[in-house]
């Protein structure tokens, strides 16, 4: 099995995912030891942020850094964990809220898949980006 930064590259539709994470700094992080889990947004996701904002982000990696980190939780947090949770802390350090009452939603995004399994964690794939409350775009 990959860790988690391999599994986004292998899958094909992180790819965008994977270009913001180097150059946020964070792959030799979510290629560590763990457990992680990744609310990894697909790369059609990014496509829907306002025109310029993803380029804007590559150029800013501190901000860039803090929303991927929005998008991580320590521990291996499957779906069926999720079932218990109403919120969950991030590595940014602030909370996103879990919604399991129709389908699985993570704040605003809808998990279209969960419990991709990896060596080193789990990747729960999202229909759009997750932004901490104290930012905007």
């Amino acid at each position: 099995m990959a860790d988690i930064v391999e599994t986004a590259i292998n899958a094909g539709s992180f790819n965008t995912l994977t270009q913001a994470l180097e150059a946020a700094g964070l792959v030799d992080a979510l290629k560590g030891e763990g457990p992680f889990t990744v609310f990894a947004p697909v790369d059609e996701a990014f496509t829907r942020l306002p025109e310029g904002t993803l380029d804007s982000l590559l150029q800013d990696p501190g901000k860039l850094k803090k929303i991927l980190a929005y998008h991580v939780l320590f521990g291996d947090v499957r779906s069926d964990n999720l079932l218990e949770l109403e919120e969950a802390e991030t590595m940014e350090g602030s909370s996103v809220q879990i919604d399991t009452s129709h389908g699985y939603k993570v704040n605003q995004a809808i998990i279209v898949q969960p419990d991709i399994l990896t060596d080193n964690g789990v990747i729960h794939v999202i229909d759009s980006i997750l932004m901490p409350a104290i930012m905007s775009l």
